[in-house]
C-alpha cells in the first residue's frame, strides 16, 4: 500500500474513471488527499454527476503518470463514509477544496474511500 501512497502523491493530478448514468465510460480528474488507517481518501459533491454515477455503480479505475513515463492504474471500489473527522483533514490538506465547501458541515460535500483495491505501476521501458 505504501508504494500506492507515494505514488499517488508524487502525482499531482489522477484521472478517475466510473461507469456514466449513460452507461458508457466517464473520466475525469480527480486529486487524491491523503491515507489514513489503511485508505485511500477521495472528495467531491453530492451534487455532481460522478456521486450519481458512483451511487450506482461503485466500482472505478484510476490512473496517475509520472514525467519517467511510469503509470499506476488502481481499480476499486468506492465506499462513502459521513466521517466528520476525514472532512475536517481534508479541508486542512487542500486549500481548494475548503475553498469549495468552506466547514465539513456543508451539505453537499462527501468523501470516499477506496476498498478491494488492485494496483500495477508500469513502466513504458
Amino acid at each position: 500500500m505504501k508504494e500506492y501512497v507515494d505514488y499517488l502523491l508524487k502525482s499531482n493530478l489522477q484521472y478517475l474513471a466510473t461507469v456514466g448514468l449513460d452507461h458508457k465510460p466517464k473520466v475525469r480528474p480527480f486529486q487524491f488527499m491523503f491515507e489514513q488507517d489503511g485508505k485511500l481518501w477521495f472528495c467531491t459533491s453530492n451534487q455532481k454527476e460522478v456521486y450519481r454515477e458512483l451511487q450506482q455503480n461503485k466500482s472505478i479505475e484510476l490512473c496517475a503518470s509520472h514525467n519517467d513515463l511510469s503509470w499506476m492504474r488502481l481499480c476499486a471500489d468506492v465506499v462513502f463514509e459521513d466521517n466528520m473527522e476525514v472532512k475536517e483533514q481534508v479541508l486542512k490538506h487542500s486549500p481548494l477544496v475548503k475553498g469549495i465547501y468552506h466547514e465539513a458541515t456543508n451539505p453537499d460535500f462527501e468523501v470516499f474511500y477506496l476498498d478491494q483495491i488492485r494496483a500495477t505501476i508500469s513502466r513504458i521501458s
